[in-house]
């Protein structure tokens, strides 16, 4: 259990970290305004010392980690052969170590495939989550116990989410995106130090708050957004952990196929949600069109038989958007036509806001070439 458990109306959410503190709404405008920290010692902190480290990295996973300066950010995706999420790492080094953060459940199963892909080469993997923990927030807030520094780097992940990343392409507008004010930023500070941060006078959010202000940024999470067919392109996480021109490593030919001349066969998009019922839907609640809902209701067919065309992947109370979720839905759902979930025996409406497009992919334009032996008219 996190030393934040002394604070005043710490309300546990399931991993020794802080849900709230009581009041999620009120937490948020704090976050917000850049004066409140996030408990996130419950994630996971791996560490790749060594001189081989970044080629090393750069090799294995989809984001170009050579020459990576000390104390610039970024984040990296490890795929499977072909092309679907594994893992997924924010990445900081200090000129002397690289800085994996992770969750929590992904910190032993990356350790353990790392350190079997060293072979001969000048890395070493470690697991620093039993002395390091992880603070969050949303602006560069001034902690009352040192950041870690043990190369004279600061040890501090500030989210590359707000704009697209070199090498990397946005499958959402530019020009809305919501990610463009997200000013997230993750601290590592030496475990032994958290009690006294916890007795500190600093204002603290729950990890609901901060699930809200990440839905709003559309930013996707490796622990709710990915299933085990997820690949980047539906989620648009080509847009900070992928670089399209580095060189090969696993899940590349995918890819680049899909972002070239193919479509993703899923899409992520956000829900505005009806709040009348007071129903917040879950992770994995089926997603249908309301159209269908309608036609079952007139029919008198159970709404359970209604095949989903998408699911509920992270869902919170906004302060200010009210009850909002993001799902993984099927590539050709109307971007236009209402959606309703279905939350046990409730339907829940939701207006969808598209994320990434029925469109996304096919970058390069290819010509559809004729068939062999067509009559052109």
């Amino acid at each position: 259990m996190s030393p934040f458990a002394a604070r005043d109306g710490f309300v546990d959410d399931g991993s020794g970290v802080a849900a709230h503190y009581g009041n999620p709404l009120t937490e948020q405008r704090a976050l917000v305004r850049g004066v409140a920290v996030v408990d996130l010692s419950d994630r996971g902190v791996l560490t790749v010392s060594g001189p081989d480290r970044l080629s090393w990295l750069n090799s294995l996973t989809s984001q170009a980690l050579l020459g990576l300066e000390p104390g610039r950010s970024t984040e990296t995706l490890l795929l499977d052969a072909n092309g679907r999420l594994e893992h997924a790492a924010r990445v900081v080094d200090d000129g002397e170590t690289t800085w994996l953060l992770v969750d929590r459940d992904e910190a032993e199963p990356l350790r353990a495939w790392l350190d079997r892909m060293r072979f001969m080469l000048r890395v070493e993997v470690a697991d620093r989550t039993a002395d390091v923990a992880t603070i969050g927030a949303l602006a560069e807030v001034e902690l009352p116990v040192p950041v870690l520094a043990p190369a004279g780097v600061p040890v501090v992940w500030v989210d590359p989410w707000r704009e697209v990343a070199p090498g990397g392409h946005g499958y959402a507008d530019a020009e809305t995106h919501p990610g463009r004010d997200w000013s997230y930023r993750e601290v590592l500070v030496d475990r032994a130090d958290l009690a006294a941060l916890a007795a500190s006078d600093l204002p603290a959010a729950g990890t609901l708050a901060l699930e809200a202000l990440r839905i709003e940024a559309w930013r996707p999470r490796l622990s709710t957004e990915v299933d085990e067919r997820s690949i980047p392109h539906e989620l648009d996480w080509l847009r900070s952990a992928v670089h399209l021109a580095k060189g090969c490593y696993r899940g590349q030919e995918t890819v680049a196929k899909v972002h070239n001349i193919g479509h993703p066969p899923r899409r992520l998009v956000m829900l505005h949600l009806d709040g009348s019922d007071t129903v917040l839907p879950a992770p994995g609640d089926p997603v249908v069109t309301a159209a269908a809902v309608a036609e079952a209701t007139a029919a008198g067919t159970p709404l359970a038989d209604l095949a989903p065309v998408g699911r509920v992947t992270s869902s919170a109370v906004h302060h200010e958007l009210g009850p909002v979720a993001l799902a993984v839905v099927k590539r050709t759902t109307d971007e236009t036509a209402p959606l309703a979930v279905l939350s046990a025996d409730i339907v829940v409406a939701a207006a969808p806001q598209t994320i990434v497009p029925a469109s996304a992919g096919a970058a390069a334009g290819v010509p559809r070439l004729p068939r062999l032996g067509a009559v052109r008219r």
